[in-house]
């Protein structure tokens, strides 16, 4: 469960919007990545009721979207603690097929920054999902 959880209905469809971006940087948008990002929406405040009413409105912004900056402006004022479960959720979406290509990682470089999230938090958030997904 997160810290601070938002019941915000924009913040909800972005984060999903940069989760389904994860999971199609690699042009394989797999069934494992989508229950990641529903269980991962349930985490946030989502119903699941109203989880395929999100990920539809997500998946419209991201194909209309060419830059992740509007994913990202809500999700870097969450608290830490929120924004490394963020990270964590992406890894997991990257290591669901037990490898990251380089558009994988070049994305997760990029995020760091604009979250806010320091080289060595990242490292260790990586190699903890990686182990765990092998």
């Amino acid at each position: 469960m997160f810290y601070n959880k938002k019941n915000n209905n924009n913040f909800l469809i972005n984060t999903c919007a940069l989760l389904i971006h994860t999971a199609k940087i690699d042009e394989n948008y797999s069934v494992k990545e989508e229950e990641i990002i529903k269980k991962t929406l349930l985490e946030l405040g989502d119903t699941k009721e109203n989880i395929s009413n999100t990920i539809a409105k997500a998946k419209v912004i991201e194909d209309d979207s060419n830059q992740i900056l509007d994913f990202t402006r809500e999700i870097k004022n969450l608290p830490e603690i929120d924004k490394i479960k963020i990270i964590e959720t992406l890894w997991s979406i990257i290591y669901s097929d037990n490898m990251a290509d380089i558009y994988e990682t070049n994305l997760m470089r990029r995020l760091a920054g604009l979250l806010y999230i320091d080289s060595k938090t990242m490292g260790e958030i990586k190699d903890k999902i990686m182990k765990e997904n092998l």
